[in-house]
């Protein structure tokens, strides 16, 4: 016999909650109507009317190719000189400065000492500077039939000058060079021509190097300081001493040189 359900409190209680449940539900989920409201805040929203940020321009890349380049480490000729191994120092004649040789220049051997010397033509600090200077001149100047077999050890040192592109170390050098070609042996200049392609490189960069002062005078001119000049004297050197492919060759590594002898 099924005996009807008496309803009892709980049962009361739980539909009550129901009912509570679903009244919540319709005002919750009731949609909204549609307005035309700006959205002011950020959050919530899928897109914004607020202006963006303003970035800064990227920078037009520079080469460098101009940039001096710092003298890395120290040179060959600091470190014998530091600890006693090249045969000369500082002398005092009252208020001038020069090379004091403590043995003979022509004893020496030039294969060994040439190099260390031309790799200090870098230095900028003395008296490292003045000694490296000096003595690659009187070096050159009392060399004669020792320079030419040394030329190939030569290229190192002269290539690292010229690539700091310090205008300082760019004139040493190529003064240097100069006096290179004309020491006494007319063969230097030819035994040069094989190794343009490591020398020049830097000529061609910096041949338009020179100074516009317009009207004005350049009273350091005895100086002889600007690299424009002193490479067009370098380069009218070479093709004079360098041989019949002393041109062609500059030409190839220098395409804007004209002749100086072909005139």
């Amino acid at each position: 016999v099924n005996c009807p359900r008496v309803p009892t409190q709980n049962s009361s209680n739980s539909a009550a909650d129901g009912e509570a449940m679903t009244t919540l539900l319709k005002h919750k989920f009731k949609p909204s109507p549609v307005t035309n409201k700006v959205v002011i805040g950020k959050g919530g929203a899928c897109s914004s009317l607020a202006k963006p940020k303003p970035k800064a321009k990227a920078k037009k890349p520079i080469s460098g190719a101009f940039k001096e380049r710092k003298v890395k480490g120290i040179t060959e000729f600091r470190r014998f000189y530091d600890r006693g191994d090249l045969p000369l120092q500082v002398a005092f004649n009252k208020c001038t400065r020069k090379v004091q040789w403590k043995v003979h220049i022509q004893q020496l051997d030039y294969h060994h000492y040439l190099p260390i010397f031309f790799d200090g033509i870098r230095e900028l600090k003395e008296p490292y500077k003045f000694l490296a200077r000096k003595g690659t001149r009187d070096l050159l100047a009392h060399g004669e039939g020792k320079v030419l077999s040394v030329i190939p050890q030569l290229i190192i040192p002269i290539k690292t000058a010229l690539n700091t592109r310090n205008p300082e170390i760019v004139c040493e050098m190529i003064k240097i060079l100069m006096k290179l070609v004309t020491c006494g042996d007319d063969l230097i200049g030819e035994a040069l021509v094989p190794y343009y392609r490591q020398i020049l490189p830097v000529f061609n960069l910096l041949k338009n190097s020179n100074r516009n002062i317009g009207d004005k005078i350049d009273y350091s001119q005895q100086k002889n300081e600007n690299i424009g000049d002193l490479i067009e004297e370098c380069l009218e050197l070479f093709e004079m001493k360098g041989g019949e492919d002393a041109f062609i060759n500059i030409k190839y590594m220098i395409p804007t040189y004209e002749s100086k002898v072909l005139r």
